[in-house]
């Protein structure tokens, strides 16, 4: 398989997942600004038309793209690693709303703020808005060592990843204990260390 992505963008949450079910995957570089591949410079949009990551090729030459899918995907290989709940129980659903969270509240939350062009006003609405949210996460993660309880999920991956874009925007994080206490039970994780190694986050 081959994970387009682009180092610390949205795509490190399906590289973290690939690496915690212990699947190899190609990595392929995407240059998100002229939109080419890092590794000789062909269009990305001649794989995936969309031009973000993430984008996963699966071995059968089809394309998977959109990252909560891409994750379960992954996670669906090896059900066994415990990465998300089996389909069709309660436990999954779940796992459904934490990632739409994410995906609706966080992620594109933080998006207007990496706009230079967005007014200073907007962006201190979208900072408030963050807020609360956040203030949510902290209320759940106040009884719970990750998002689904005890054990460590797809959905983690996907938090960790959008909440590092915090300090780049100017997202203070730091009236949110228990957040900050997760990110840090995250970021200690293999996986995570190894992924984000790879990306040249970590050194």
């Amino acid at each position: 398989m081959k994970l387009y992505y682009s180092p610390g963008a949205c795509s490190l949450s399906p590289h973290i997942v690939a690496r915690e079910a212990g699947i190899p995957v190609d990595l392929k570089k995407v240059d998100l600004k002229t939109k080419t591949l890092a590794d000789g410079g062909a269009s990305y949009l001649a794989v995936n038309g969309k031009g973000y990551v993430p984008a996963l090729g699966l071995d059968d030459g089809s394309l998977l793209t959109e990252g909560p899918a891409i994750v379960q995907y992954i996670a669906d290989k090896v059900p066994g690693k415990n990465l998300a709940p089996a389909n069709g129980t309660p436990e999954r659903t779940k796992l459904h709303s934490w990632l739409n969270f994410i995906s609706s509240e966080l992620h594109k939350g933080f998006s207007p703020l990496f706009n230079p062009t967005m007014p200073d006003e907007a962006k201190k609405f979208f900072r408030e808005r963050l807020a609360t949210r956040f203030a949510h996460l902290d209320k759940h993660l106040a009884g719970n060592d990750y998002l689904l309880g005890k054990n460590f999920s797809v959905a983690d991956a996907y938090l960790f990843t959008v909440s590092n874009w915090a300090p780049r925007v100017d997202v203070d994080l730091a009236p949110y204990k228990n957040v900050l206490a997760y990110r840090k039970r995250v970021s200690e994780r293999p996986a995570v260390q190894s992924a984000m190694r790879a990306e040249g986050l970590l050194k």
